[in-house]
């Protein structure tokens, strides 16, 4: 079971993972709210997560370049 969440959120960018370690939350309750809100508000927090997922991983590629130039 272990292996199969991982992999999870591996692959969906792990937004509930990293909400949950800087707001000092389970992630499970991060993902459970973005269930039970996406029901009530007929998806709307999946454009929310989708917004997340897209700044996480582009100020990941801006420190990966950074760190690349610093090299030269």
């Amino acid at each position: 079971m272990e292996k199969l969440q991982s992999f999870l959120e591996f692959q969906v960018f792990g937004v509930c993972t990293q909400l949950g370690e800087k707001l000092g939350i389970a992630s499970s309750r991060v993902r459970m709210f973005f269930i039970y809100a996406s029901f009530l508000t007929m998806g709307s927090p999946v454009i929310a997560y989708l917004i997340l997922a897209w700044w996480w991983d582009f100020r990941k590629h801006l420190r990966l370049q950074r760190n690349l130039l610093k090299d030269f």
